[in-house]
């Protein structure tokens, strides 16, 4: 019984968690990873990565670091910031000193 309960509870959290991801997602991005992750195509990392630094203040060094890392990991995180777990390869790239490598 406690299995049960358990497995549920992960569902629903599960489902939240995709509720929550889908309300503050860019539609683009989230359909370049899905795309990718069943057909497994390469994403259009220029649009995902333009989508990715629209608000930034400096948006071509942006696009250049964010194509980088789009090229590597083939996935571009949602949103213009943050959203890093979606793309654990992307979150995990790093500088020489330490510091997050992708936007």
């Amino acid at each position: 019984m406690a299995d049960s309960k358990t497995l549920l509870s992960l569902l629903l959290v599960s489902l939240l968690m995709l509720l929550r991801f889908a309300e503050s997602s860019d539609p683009i991005v989230i359909k370049n990873m899905v795309e990718h992750s069943i057909t497994d195509e390469e994403i259009d990392c220029d649009e995902a990565c333009g989508e990715r630094c629209k608000l930034s203040s400096r948006p071509n060094l942006c696009k250049r670091a964010c194509g980088t890392c789009c090229d590597r990991c083939h996935c571009v995180p949602p949103g213009t910031s943050g959203n890093y777990d979606v793309c654990p390869c992307y979150r995990d790239m790093t500088t020489h000193g330490g510091r997050h490598k992708c936007p």
